[in-house]
Formats: structure tokens, C-alpha cells, sequence
């Protein structure tokens, strides 16, 4: 009887060192291929370029591969305590970093009926991340973007999205990453949120809906021309029914995959004023008729557009709220935001509870700006599918400016302000095509 041999894949793009690893495999038996879920990938990178099914597709087809079965964690142990292999096969690349955690899990597990772990060299001069990186943008088509959200929505118990207001900011939320030892994984955002106040702010101009349309698409075309990220868009109140309509199948149109428009009517105020300033509520019918408006102009199903309340932000209480999103919900938003500037973040606690005792699936987006102590996971708990971190990267640069330019101001001259300045270089090699 031959032997068995657990090789575990999760790459949508196939290179020359899966291959040797499948080869090296099937010199010591049967090669199974233990093929992650989306929703495993989802757990510690980007959701996968090709579906399961297709990607199940390519591994059958590849020579000396004798089954395809799903791994639907990071972790091998379901499936090798099923399988009981003689072998798992891997390349020499997870001995040291987040990937050792598991590693180690699959050692001790194959002890248990004297199964043996065998590392192939790693294939250099290729990396299935770059491979991936140059596949992303060459893919980065408006379609292929647009949907990206809604397939997170599916895959991922929540969405962490970062503020980008320009093509630098976008690089960031693109491509910055941390590794989590504990956990084996390697964390980054999932989505760019485009703030008006932000988008205003950056351009020196005050926060009251003054930057038009025109101007912001001229924004969100610079961050798409870096990056491919799902957009979500910031549409302040969403204008006139009559507008609105023209607006979302232009954002449809362009591969922005999502819009959150808020129920509020007038010169806007920034709603983390609160009650300092007044905070004049629409009318909630007149607001779900442009929802549905939104909804009925859009071509394709991809594009989603969310509902703001500011119930809690002009003091009107939670029931307001709750009404609301009934009313927004039935109009066919795709989803709800409850904002609130109260920072012990009792209120959004309190509403999520109640919300999600009639709506276990419409999802939830909250913003922490003023209750922050509070991490993802437990916002998550709560209840929410989307967090938005909707202006830090402007907040943090401009004091960093500003002690630079002080420095600079008060020493006649910028060698001071090197220790809180990038090289040249960096900025150089910052930018892909930037040697």
C-alpha cells in the first residue's frame, strides 16, 4: 500500500517552487493536496485572486497530485488527525518567522503515529507574494476592484479599513503590514476608506462638503492608480436625490466598491461636534427614497451603498436610530453606520445589542475614533462587520510636518530635522518604478 503525503497549499499562483515541493512529495507516496478555504487565507493575507473551487481546479490537474481535500485553518491538525500521513511535505521557509508556531504543531501532531515532517529547500529568486503583487495589478480592473468588499463581507468575520486621502497614503494602507507571533499570522488593512474630511483637509479647505465631486474623483483616482484595495467613499449627506443617482454609477463605474452617505440635511457640520453645533437631521422617508434611487441606477450588484445614522450624534437617542435603520434597511441599503462621538462607547454597545436582535446578517460599520480603547475583535464582538480608522494617518503627519518645519525655523537650517525625516533614498525606492 502506498504511502500518504499531506502537502498544504494555498497559492492561486502556481511557480516552479510549489512544483519542486510536490515533486519532492510524491518520492515518498501519494501526494494529497490539503488546499486552504478563501476564509482560511482571508485569516493572515489577502483574500485569494481565484476562488476555492477554481484553485481546487488547477491542483487536480497537476501532475502527481492524487487528491485535493480542504484545510479550512492555518492549523493542520483536523486534517492530519483524518488523514494520519506518513509524510507532510513543506518548504524550509517556515522554520523561523510566524509560520514556526504551526510548523511545530505539525510535528508534534505526526509524532503521535510516527509520521515524519520532510523541508524542501526554498526555491530562491522566486516569491509567490511579488508574483501575486504584479498579478493584483495587472487584474486591477474596475470590476474586478469593485467587487472586492462585498467578497470580504462573505469571507472575513470583520473588516479593518484605513483613511487614505492621496496616492501616498494609499501605498500605506497597501502595503503596511505586522506579524502577529502569537497567533502565526501576518496582519494588514483590508480596505481604504476615502474621508471627505480628510480629502478636504489635506487640499486646506474646511470640511462642509466645499471639495465637490469632480475633485474627489480626481483623489480616488490617484489612490487607484498605486494600489488595489476596495475603496469605500466618505458622501457626506449624498447631495440631491437628482445627483445622488448620477454620482453612485459614476463611482460604479470607476471600481469604487462602496459609498456611506448620512441622514443629515443642510451646511454640514462635522459630526464629531455633537450637539455643539447644530445637527439637523433629514427627513428618514426623504432619505430612504434616495437610497433607493442609489439602488435602482446601479448596474451591477457589486457596488454597495450604506446608510450613516446620526441619531446618537444630534442627541436624538437610540430608538431614533433603530427606527431609522428600519426604514433605510427596507429602502435597500446594504448596510448600516452608527456613528457617535461618546467615548465609552456605551451607546454603540447598547444599539448593537438591540440592532442585532432583528438583524443578525445586514452589516454593521462603526467608527472608534472617540471610543478607541476598544480593539477590533471586541468591536466585532459587539457586533460590528467593518471598523474604519477614518483619519489617523492625517492627524499623524501634520504635528510630524510641523516639528520639522519648526526645526528646520529655528536652527537655520535642516541637519536637526533629519532624525525625524525619511533618506532620500527611501523616498527614492518608496514609489514601484521609483529606481
Amino acid at each position: 500500500m502506498s504511502k500518504k503525503v499531506y502537502i498544504a497549499m494555498s497559492a492561486d499562483v502556481i511557480h516552479q517552487g510549489h512544483i519542486n515541493v510536490i515533486e519532492e512529495g510524491a518520492k515518498y507516496g501519494d501526494v494529497i493536496i490539503g488546499l486552504l478555504t478563501d476564509e482560511a487565507i482571508a485569516t493572515y493575507k489577502r483574500v485569494p485572486l481565484l476562488d476555492y473551487e477554481s484553485r481546487k481546479q488547477v491542483f487536480k490537474n497537476i501532475k502527481n497530485v492524487v487528491d485535493v481535500v480542504k484545510q479550512s485553518t492555518l492549523e493542520y491538525t483536523e486534517n492530519l488527525e483524518a488523514i494520519k500521513p506518513d509524510y507532510v511535505v513543506h518548504g524550509d521557509d517556515w522554520q523561523k518567522g510566524i509560520q514556526s508556531v504551526v510548523r511545530q504543531k505539525v510535528i508534534d501532531k505526526l509524532k503521535e503515529w510516527g509520521g515524519q515532517l520532510i523541508e524542501v529547500p526554498y526555491t530562491k529568486d522566486v516569491s509567490s507574494t511579488d508574483l501575486e503583487k504584479q498579478y493584483r495589478m495587472l487584474t486591477n480592473t474596475p470590476d474586478h476592484r469593485r467587487s472586492k468588499l462585498k467578497r470580504l463581507l462573505h469571507l472575513k468575520p470583520y473588516i479593518s479599513v484605513m483613511e487614505a486621502s492621496n496616492g501616498l497614503t494609499g501605498l500605506i494602507v497597501e502595503n503596511a503590514s505586522v506579524e502577529d507571533d502569537k497567533k502565526g499570522i501576518k496582519k494588514e488593512f483590508d480596505a481604504m476608506w476615502v474621508s471627505s474630511l480628510c480629502d478636504s483637509t489635506f487640499k486646506g479647505k474646511p470640511d462642509i462638503e466645499l471639495v465637490d465631486l469632480t475633485s474627489r474623483i480626481n483623489t480616488i483616482n490617484e489612490i487607484m492608480e498605486v494600489t488595489t484595495k476596495p475603496i469605500i467613499l466618505d458622501g457626506d449627506t449624498g447631495g440631491k436625490i437628482e445627483h445622488f443617482i448620477y454620482n453612485v454609477k459614476t463611482l460604479e463605474r470607476l471600481g469604487v466598491s462602496a459609498i456611506i452617505i448620512e441622514d443629515k440635511t443642510g451646511l454640514k457640520k462635522n459630526s464629531l461636534f455633537g450637539t455643539d453645533v447644530k445637527q439637523t437631521l433629514d427627513d428618514p422617508d426623504n432619505f430612504a427614497a434616495k437610497i433607493r434611487a442609489g439602488k435602482q441606477a446601479l448596474a451591477t450588484r457589486d457596488f454597495l451603498i450604506f446608510a450613516r445614522l446620526e441619531s446618537l450624534i444630534a442627541g436624538m437617542g437610540i430608538d431614533d436610530a433603530l427606527a431609522r435603520a428600519k426604514k433605510y434597511i427596507e429602502a435597500g441599503a446594504d448596510g448600516i453606520m452608527i456613528h457617535s462621538k461618546e467615548k465609552s462607547g456605551k451607546e454603540i454597545k447598547d444599539f448593537l445589542k438591540k440592532f442585532r436582535k432583528k438583524y443578525t446578517d445586514i452589516p454593521v460599520i462603526v467608527v472608534p475614533t472617540a471610543y478607541n480603547e476598544f480593539t477590533e475583535e471586541e468591536l466585532n464582538k459587539w457586533g460590528a462587520n467593518i471598523i474604519i480608522h477614518a483619519n489617523h494617518l492625517l492627524r499623524s503627519a501634520y504635528p510630524a510636518m510641523m516639528k520639522t518645519a519648526k526645526s528646520i525655523l529655528k536652527n537655520g537650517r535642516s541637519k536637526e530635522a533629519d532624525k525625524y525625516c525619511m533618506s532620500i533614498k527611501e523616498i527614492l525606492t518608496l514609489i514601484p518604478g521609483g529606481k
